[in-house]
């Protein structure tokens, strides 16, 4: 328990430390950065950056725009920021609310390998959120010493650890297998104890929150074929779980023993009827805590597209350095067979039908394999609105069929087998096969220095270069920072639409 004490936790505790919910509460407040290797802080703060990236390509997208002007029409002004969008402020809840929603703006930020879920639309937002609104508070219930980049580099690896935790609870991918949003689900939880910690709760208001975070849990994978909400589920999640924090912080009683309750019980409600024995793994929210980092486990993406269309992306890529004459006469392909995983194949292995909105064509494999076909890259401007309906993309659609495999040992295998048709010789049908364990990001991973080239191709789009430096050199030296109302302002001022000609932005 620390150096706390019993009677600390005897009249600030959980309800059971011996639970799976009292343990992670108790984890959440005792944790410090001094517990955690450099290594996992080191990786957080490079994680962090490419949060921003998406945060800020996200913030002026034609979608992100329709959502500022609804929130905006519906709420008074507050005094969180909405980033990039210069002097507008909101409540605290809307302004995670949304910048949540431009980091998930365009399908190019962070994922889990265990459980599914992007980390920095929950966490990032949370935090900055939470810290703008204790300083307009006058401080948290401890003391009124201001936020420093210590204390979000902390909160946001506490953040990191739980929602992968929370979400194997649920076995993981196979939510989305049953066709929830996974994330969504798992989210409200690594929201709140990441905007827990940076608020210094006690370990019984953690749990409060917790209990607060998880009721309003939810979110349905039907979102990913045409809706713009879609993009805002883990904005829910993150709004849901700011909410659970700010009102444990006040005294607001929780759900208790949230992760094991078996009438009503978080885990018990999500897992029923999933065919899995047991339904739930309760153990799996506290197992391992300050022993195994699931940091290590988020991966960056590497194109702008659904996680699970990445080996497909790769597949093709490989099939086009290996074969370049072959794969240069798009017409002679006859069929295309992709063999995924279960998880992925429900995900994104989806007949797609002309014609497809954006975030349809982000998540279906045989679209975003088309594209990679046609273009080379699978990248922000492929999915702008007048790319997603060229009839070059949708012949190698129709020729695609998208199979569930159980032969990879690999969890995120991909394979590929493109079939050509007799060229003008007279040369029999060719078929040209490529398997490989995973995607670039996962298989390998990418590097740092992979991360920071990524940031600074996507901010050079939307922000000018002194900008950019002045919040790389913040993010990367994050524990020098004395007040993280610094990188909010950095984050504050109007930033561009990334799909828009000079002419057209707004």
């Amino acid at each position: 328990m620390g150096s706390l004490g019993t009677s600390f936790y005897k009249s600030n505790g959980p309800s059971d430390p011996t639970g799976p919910t009292g343990k992670l509460s108790n984890w959440i407040h005792d944790v410090s950065l001094d517990a955690i290797p450099q290594y996992i802080r080191d990786r957080a703060k490079y994680l962090l950056l490419d949060g921003l990236a998406c945060l800020l390509v996200g913030a002026q997208l034609p979608g992100s725009q329709l959502a500022v002007r609804a929130i905006l029409g519906m709420e008074p002004p507050g005094h969180c920021t909405i980033s990039g969008w210069a002097d507008k402020k909101i409540s605290p809840l809307q302004a995670a609310l949304l910048n949540s929603t431009f980091i998930q703006a365009f399908e190019l930020d962070d994922w889990h390998s265990e459980a599914p879920l992007h980390s920095n639309s929950l966490v990032i937002p949370a935090i900055l959120a939470a810290a703008e609104h204790s300083t307009y508070t006058n401080g948290s219930d401890y003391d009124h010493r201001p936020i420093t980049g210590s204390d979000m580099l902390l909160a946001s690896i506490v953040g990191y650890e739980v929602g992968p935790r929370v979400g194997l609870g649920m076995y993981g991918a196979h939510m989305l297998t049953m066709g929830w949003h996974s994330g969504s689900v798992f989210g409200p939880s690594p929201a709140a104890a990441a905007s827990a910690k940076i608020l210094r709760l006690r370990p019984g208001q953690i749990e409060d929150a917790l209990g607060i975070a998880c009721t309003q849990a939810g979110g349905l994978m039907s979102a990913q074929y045409e809706s713009d909400v879609k993009r805002m589920q883990h904005g829910f999640a993150t709004r849901n779980g700011l909410m659970g924090t700010l009102l444990a912080r006040t005294g607001y009683k929780g759900i208790k023993r949230v992760y094991e309750q078996e009438y009503g019980g978080f885990l018990t409600c999500f897992t029923r009827g999933n065919g899995m024995k047991p339904n739930a793994r309760p153990e799996e929210v506290s197992k391992e805590l300050g022993e195994v980092w699931k940091v290590a486990g988020v991966n960056v993406k590497a194109y702008a597209a659904m996680a699970g269309t990445h080996c497909t992306i790769d597949c093709m890529r490989e099939l086009q350095n290996k074969y370049p004459s072959q794969m240069k006469d798009l017409t002679r392909i006859e069929h295309i067979i992709i063999e995924m995983g279960e998880a992925s194949y429900h995900h994104g292995g989806w007949q797609a039908n002309r014609p497809l909105a954006a975030i349809g064509a982000q998540m279906n494999n045989a679209y975003v394999g088309a594209t990679q076909l046609v273009d080379g890259v699978v990248l922000p401007p492929q999915f702008a609105d007048d790319m997603l309906d060229r009839n070059e993309v949708w012949d190698l659609v129709a020729k695609t069929e998208c199979r569930e495999s159980h032969d990879f040992k690999q969890k995120f295998a991909q394979r590929v087998t493109i079939t050509f048709v007799e060229d003008e010789a007279g040369q029999g049908q060719e078929h040209l096969v490529v398997e490989l364990p995973g995607p670039k990001g996962v298989v390998p991973e990418l590097s740092n220095q992979e991360i920071v080239e990524k940031w600074r191709a996507l901010a050079a789009t939307v922000i000018d270069n002194a900008r950019r430096e002045k919040i790389e050199d913040l993010v990367l030296n994050l524990e020098s920072c004395s007040d993280i109302n610094n990188l909010i302002e950095l984050l504050a001022p109007l930033t561009r639409n990334p799909l828009a000609t000079e002419e057209k932005e707004t």
